[in-house]
């Protein structure tokens, strides 16, 4: 069974930094894309950001030039660094993966963790 664990969520103020963890576990096959979205209330889920099975790397407009997506294999784990956080970055941030399987493409979702920008 696949599992997503999210983490480093909570409250900063305007202008700060968080980094969120995620922590892939149960996985068997091949993961062949890490990445981040996060949804805000009343709002539909958007990409912040995810990288490839080489390092290839995607940005939401909303992160570009402020998060960095980074990830450890080895570990099965993903990254977001993000900083100059703004109060519009206020949303849950899901951490997702896409399992290659012999035939099939496979996304899965943590259970997100909130992150609030606020002074």
């Amino acid at each position: 069974q696949v599992q997503l664990v999210e983490s480093g969520g909570g409250l900063v103020q305007p202008g700060g930094s968080l980094r969120l963890s995620c922590t892939v576990s149960g996985s068997s096959a091949s993961i062949t894309k890490m990445g981040w979205h996060r949804q805000a209330p009343g709002k539909e889920r958007e990409l912040v950001a995810q990288i490839n099975i080489i390092g290839d790397t995607e940005y939401g407009d909303s992160a570009k030039g402020r998060f960095t997506i980074s990830r450890n294999p080895a570990r099965n784990k993903v990254y977001l660094q993000m900083n100059d956080l703004k109060p519009e970055d206020t949303a849950v941030y899901y951490c997702n993966i896409v399992h290659k399987y012999s035939t099939s493409f496979v996304p899965y979702w943590g259970q997100g963790t909130q992150v609030i920008v606020s002074s």
